[in-house]
């Protein structure tokens, strides 16, 4: 979260850095002239503030690398990122609603968060990064980053914030991906596609989704998201399929050779090495679980989306069934949790390592609670506990155990049961569970939590302590 800093300290800590006290003062000034209370004219406010964020990265880059800076270097460095994200949370505050309207025509375009962050940039430059200043910034550990993409957790956090543009946003992130319309009659005609990061076959009535990013475990990360999300939009939109099945594909790690593992969560290396953005976060749980979780957002005759918050949720969705091979953690365990079914394999475990990685774990602190109690969530998320399926803890997550080959019997079992039924009803009862669970307006304000946050600690030095001390960080390679 923002640092506050008084302004009789900002001065001195910028000269105890060794930074020019003209450069350091006119940083200031210009800061002070670029806050906003209230929305006045947009152009010249974002002019102003975008002078000031250059002239504050201007001063980080006299610095050292953020890694090698002595006590004084880094509490200068801290400072200037923290007063930096205090203006540009309120200018965001002012300009929320003209900045969205404008990024969307007056929100009769669905833009997806990686839309809305490049053109973003582009409409306030200085304030939110570009892909090339991204690009560049990827290019240094994450030890060495001050934190370009704070800026975009702020502006993510305040559209989130605001119920209107929340819900418009969450829903834009519902919609079908343009390569998904364009696959689909592909994929019905062949029946399996091979995504790389995802293998997809549809067998039966069922769709199959099987991670495949065997190096690392099925491992999440930025190479694996997109095909994930296409896999799902497809079996969602099939209209020969009635149902989901998520399960890990077999992995060549020495431990495991020959095994299907389920998820290894986030890929920790890449975030190490600098090379996993933040946006990552934000896109696999507005897009990728929340449309496993809600479905597809419903459309109009010409393919426009339609928002009527106040109507019940118009949705093409489908029951989902994971399949836990070896282990599901982190992202994984997250999974879990917008699953209908979930059968596991005896001596698997899951678990929400946050506390040991530095960031918040996904949707878990918003939908844990319900399936284990507030007490147990917080020993998951805060203290590291783990539960091995075959204990009675588990069985808050975990439908049916059984030996590994007894697992393909179990799918096959459960499948025919669920589809036997016609699954006429299956679309209205999850609507109806998640009515008193979690309507699409709690999910948008939890997010808007989510988004400032996670920003903080994707870009901490804590995180990058952390995975060095519980990861041997420095030793791993991509």
């Amino acid at each position: 979260m923002i640092d506050p800093i008084p302004a009789a300290e900002r001065s001195g800590r910028l000269q105890r850095a060794g930074l020019p006290e003209a450069a350091a003062q006119s940083f200031l000034r210009e800061l002070d002239a670029a806050r906003v209370a209230a929305a006045g004219s947009l152009p010249a406010d974002a002019a102003r503030m975008g002078q000031a964020c250059r002239r504050g990265r201007e001063l980080l880059a006299r610095l050292p690398p953020k890694s090698r800076r002595n006590a004084d270097e880094k509490a200068a460095g801290h400072a200037i990122a923290h007063l930096l994200a205090d203006a540009v949370w309120g200018f965001f505050r002012a300009y929320r609603t003209p900045i969205y309207d404008s990024l969307t025509a007056q929100r009769t375009r669905a833009l997806r968060l990686e839309d809305l962050a490049a053109a973003g940039a582009e409409l306030l430059p200085g304030i939110l990064p570009t892909q090339t200043e991204l690009a560049q910034e990827s290019m240094s550990l994450q030890a060495d980053k001050d934190g370009l993409e704070i800026h975009q957790g702020l502006f993510f956090g305040q559209l989130l914030s605001e119920r209107d543009i929340g819900l418009h946003l969450c829903t834009a992130m519902l919609l079908p991906t343009a390569a998904a319309r364009e696959r689909l009659a592909e994929f019905q005609s062949r029946g399996k596609l091979d995504l790389g990061a995802v293998h997809l076959e549809a067998k039966g009535d069922a769709g199959y989704l099987y991670f495949h990013h065997p190096r690392h475990l099925n491992a999440e990360d930025d190479e694996t998201l997109g095909a994930q999300e296409l896999a799902c939009d497809l079996i969602l939109l099939h209209p020969g399929l009635r149902m989901g099945v998520l399960r890990g594909a077999p992995v060549a790690h020495a431990k495991y050779a020959g095994r299907r593992i389920f998820s290894a969560g986030i890929n920790l290396t890449r975030i190490y090495q600098g090379k996993q953005s933040y946006l990552f976060y934000l896109t696999r749980d507005m897009g990728l679980l929340n449309k496993m979780f809600r479905g597809l957002a419903a459309t109009d005759e010409a393919g426009r989306m339609a928002l009527h918050p106040e109507e019940p949720e118009q949705t093409l969705e489908k029951p989902w069934l994971a399949v836990v091979d070896g282990f599901a953690i982190g992202g994984g365990c997250q999974l879990l949790l917008v699953m209908d079914y979930v059968i596991a394999e005896s001596g698997a475990y899951f678990n929400l390592p946050a506390r040991k990685e530095g960031i918040i774990p996904g949707c878990a602190n918003l939908r844990l609670p319900r399936f284990m109690g507030e007490r147990m969530a917080r020993e998951a998320i805060m203290f590291d506990k783990t539960f091995p399926v075959d204990d009675a803890d588990a069985r808050t997550l975990v439908s049916e155990v059984h030996a590994r080959e007894r697992l393909d019997e179990a799918v096959e079992a459960c499948l025919a049961n669920a589809l036997g039924s016609g699954m006429v009803s299956a679309g209205g009862n999850r609507k109806a569970i998640r009515i008193q669970s979690e309507p699409l307006d709690t999910f948008r304000a939890y997010m808007a939590t989510y988004a400032y946050e996670q920003a903080f600690c994707h870009t901490s030095e804590q995180l990058v302590h952390n995975l060095e001390r519980h990861w041997n960080a420095k030793a791993r390679k991509l």
